[in-house]
């Protein structure tokens, strides 16, 4: 199991389309993937468990991903993340 910390800097938060857009690339690998926030969690594979967190902005996460591919789903969300969803 490999784990990143991100902050979510996206102006604003992990609304539906970033929470698409998380659920869209973690699809892409066999890993179990999860979202902590503050004090809930999320299948990352779930749009609407994703959604459910309601994370803002300026929100502290923490991203697990457990499975062969594990190293690259974790690089392909903590990017997107990074990236602020390429909204900006």
């Amino acid at each position: 199991m490999v784990e990143a910390r991100v902050v979510l800097t996206n102006k604003l938060g992990l609304h539906a389309r970033s929470a698409a857009m998380l659920t869209k690339v973690a699809a892409k690998f066999e890993s179990v993937v999860h979202l902590y926030g503050a004090s809930k969690s999320a299948n990352v594979k779930s749009v609407l468990m994703v959604m459910a967190l309601g994370v803002t902005k300026g929100a502290e996460l923490t991203i697990t991903a457990h499975g062969p591919d594990e190293a690259a789903c974790l690089a392909a969300l903590t990017d997107l993340i990074a990236n602020n969803f390429y909204e900006e």
